[in-house]
């Protein structure tokens, strides 16, 4: 995707087979032949924007395939491109932007290139390729660089693990920030195959995706556990699926049992990693054995992965027991620009990730050793939620908590103290987070309450006395209805 290995893959594909089918969305398919002509459009308009080649762009993430066009001829141009959410706050994207350095929004509809400033001033930033964003959910997510030998790794091993070819049709779920994308989108391109975009508008609606499904008939399927949530919620079955990767969140037993049901020919992985590392465990799901552990493992590291566990401390040790996963990859990222978080050392990433590890050596996630959740699959941090609502002039106290959901996985709730006679209600909490938050991260509900929060004897909001309310009101509005 980002490295000049693609881009002559790419074109390798378009010359051998161009009639073959390269996207299809769920009304339109677009050959090799055809998505060539639109890279070609996109570089000629590039060219006429007369934007410096040593700047940056920012090209938002909307899934379609005039801004692939458009990513592929930035990449093949040698840009550095930034890809943020398409859903990401203005102010939120003003600040990415001048974290990178580019001042020009570039967007690609029905062929026709524009430009728009960020607002920021543009900065060069030597290199080309690719800059993904992290679940930012605060206004600023971290941005990381993609590196070139990571990327090209990670293809090579995609496509041979997953044996993504020509005649194979990848559906592709993820948003198209997503490091889900690699493999998705990018090796599916790289190697012939094609690559089938899930409308994100239509992204929650089970008969729509089921309906997709039977229409495209794909033959790999990688999503988080929402997807399979919904795709099975009608009972249908899906026998030309030949791989199915669970990933994203940890897939309870009983959604499983739905998933087998509904892929009957399909091999089933469990596929762990994230955007800093792409992935760096992998399990060939056996349901008998996930039923006898009573959880999904993620298995053992991938070939030339190496992966320590820590204690609290950040002392290794061996054997069976819990801590926070340690990986080094050849498919990792260069790290973080412009931000030192302590996370990298010598090639290895701390991943925030608690993990038990069994007797013979079988990972299993057991969750993360600070706030964050995964909100319909994206990793998002509490605290930093917090401090945006905090920022609101009219609210006084603000804590954010994770409250259990079937099918986002978690949902955020807010508790939320405001001024004295302030007259700020959750619908003005929630325009003012969508201004700087992606919408994963936006809470979906706001309490407001007059009273203090309650405190722990350190001073700090005590989270597990908001959880307990919350579950009482809960369970009591379930007895009512």
């Amino acid at each position: 995707m980002p490295t000049p290995s693609f881009c002559a893959a790419f074109a390798d594909q378009v010359g051998a087979t161009p009639d073959a089918p390269a996207l299809a969305t769920d009304s339109d398919s677009v050959t090799y032949r055809q998505l060539q002509t639109r890279v070609l459009l996109a570089q000629q308009a590039l060219t006429a924007l007369h934007i410096d080649p040593q700047l940056p762009v920012c090209i938002p993430a909307v899934k379609t395939p005039d801004t692939i066009a458009l990513l592929i001829a930035a990449f093949a141009a040698g840009r550095r491109v930034l890809l943020p959410s398409a859903s990401l706050g203005e102010q939120a994207l003003t600040r990415l932007c001048t974290l990178v350095g580019c001042a020009d929004i570039l967007d690609s509809t029905d062929g026709r290139v524009t430009a728009r400033p960020s607002g920021a001033p543009g900065r060069p930033l030597p290199g080309a390729g690719l800059l993904l964003t992290t679940s930012g959910s605060t206004g600023t997510p971290k941005v990381v660089e993609l590196s070139t030998d990571g990327v090209d790794a990670f293809l090579d091993w995609t496509a041979m693990t997953f044996d993504i070819a020509p005649g194979a049709r990848v559906l592709n779920y993820a948003p198209l920030n997503f490091d889900l994308c690699l493999l998705d989108v990018w090796a599916a391109l790289a190697a012939g195959a094609c690559a089938q975009l899930v409308d994100p508008e239509r992204a929650a609606d089970p008969a729509w995706l089921a309906a997709f499904c039977r229409d495209r008939q794909p033959t790999v399927v990688q999503a988080v556990p929402l997807f399979f949530r919904l795709v099975t919620e009608g009972g249908d079955r899906f026998p030309g699926v030949r791989d199915v990767l669970l990933t994203g969140d940890v897939v309870p037993p009983a959604l499983l049992d739905r998933i087998v049901e509904a892929f009957p020919d399909a091999r089933l992985w469990n596929v762990y990693g994230c955007t800093e590392t792409n992935d760096s465990f992998l399990y060939r799901v056996d349901p008998e054995q996930v039923r006898a552990h009573g959880a999904m493992p993620i298995g053992h590291p991938i070939t030339g992965v190496e992966t320590s566990v820590v204690d609290a401390d950040g002392a290794e040790f061996t054997g069976a027991g819990t801590g926070e996963l340690v990986v080094r990859t050849p498919f990792r990222a260069s790290g973080y620009l412009g931000t030192d978080t302590g996370r990298w050392h010598d090639g290895w990433f701390r991943t925030g990730d608690l993990v038990r590890r069994d007797e013979s050596g079988l990972v299993f996630l057991e969750g993360r050793n600070d706030h964050q959740v995964k909100v319909r699959g994206v990793r998002t941090n509490l605290q930093e939620v917090e401090q945006v609502v905090l920022a609101h002039p009219e609210v006084v106290e603000a804590a954010v908590i994770a409250v259990p959901d079937q099918h986002a996985g978690n949902i955020l709730h807010a508790v939320v103290r405001a001024r004295t006679a302030s007259a700020v209600n959750g619908l003005h909490l929630r325009v003012h987070c969508a201004a700087a938050l992606p919408r994963t991260a936006i809470p979906g509900s706001f309490e407001l309450v007059e009273e203090a929060l309650p405190r722990t004897s350190t001073g700090k909001v005590d989270r597990n006395v908001l959880r307990q309310r919350r579950g009482r009101a809960a369970h009591a509005a379930a007895e009512g209805s």
